[in-house]
């Protein structure tokens, strides 16, 4: 499966980091949550940088990521995920300072997060969120939800079903995003948020649809399950990002 060579991936950019990291990012950390809760806009959307992905292939090569960031928060996003999986998403880790200098919303790091190291480089590349994939993480999730937290880091809880539900309400994270993709499948499926957003929302967590909404009507077709979206390949592979961003926005 896709998701167990991204892992084994993974693993091998992991042997390669140092054990720690001196010294403290030079950055103002920014909220997330906050950021959701007080969104002015009619669609909060936290739009995804990503060149690539497994299932489209290239969305945009060559991509200027300071200006593109800077062209999204223009046009309304709250928040810029940024993905730094380099095989399968051509991704890079410094792409995170790029948008941080160039940005003053929040953003999180996205990718498969599966070492406590990888929360140490999330911290020092000055990122304010990460992604913590539940059905990834299984039994170790708390673990590393409180070591981001200690951070200074927001932890969002990425999560498919209903185990994944209950294992992220078990933690202390204020966000957790409901991925309508399946991981080992690649299949989309909308409905996934609609089935999983009421355990959430009575937990009192925010939450975040994420992935399948490729046009106005599928924002408003989720709009009442969630509290934010997260959107990435229909916003990057469009000839004009910030128009789309912004139809997202106002759906």
């Amino acid at each position: 499966m896709i998701l167990e060579e991204i892992v084994r991936r993974t693993q091998e950019r992991v042997f390669a980091l140092p054990e720690s990291y001196p010294g403290e990012p030079h950055r103002k950390h920014v909220g997330l949550a906050q950021a959701i809760r007080s969104s002015p806009q009619k669609n909060p959307i936290i739009a995804e940088i990503k060149c690539a992905s497994p299932s489209q292939g290239t969305l945009r090569p060559a991509v200027d990521m300071a200006a593109m960031a800077r062209d999204l928060v223009s046009g309304g996003c709250i928040a810029i995920s940024v993905l730094t999986e380099p095989d399968f998403f051509k991704g890079d880790t410094r792409h995170i300072a790029l948008v941080k200098t160039a940005v003053s919303v929040p953003v999180l790091r996205k990718d498969f997060i599966i070492d406590t190291r990888q929360l140490d480089e999330t911290r020092a590349l000055g990122a304010d969120a990460v992604l913590l994939i539940a059905g990834i993480l299984g039994h170790r999730l708390e673990e590393f939800v409180d070591r981001a937290g200690d951070m200074g880091l927001e932890p969002l809880i990425e999560v498919h079903n209903g185990r994944d539900v209950e294992a992220a309400l078990s933690t202390k994270a204020e966000i957790i995003g409901i991925n309508n993709r399946d991981l080992s499948t690649l299949k989309i499926d909308r409905s996934t948020t609609r089935l999983l957003s009421g355990r959430i929302r009575a937990g009192g967590r925010l939450v975040v649809s994420e992935s399948g909404m490729r046009s106005a009507e599928d924002v408003r077709e989720i709009r009442p399950f969630c509290d934010a979206f997260l959107i990435g390949s229909a916003i990057m592979a469009h000839d004009q990002p910030k128009k789309k961003l912004e139809e997202f926005i106002c759906a």
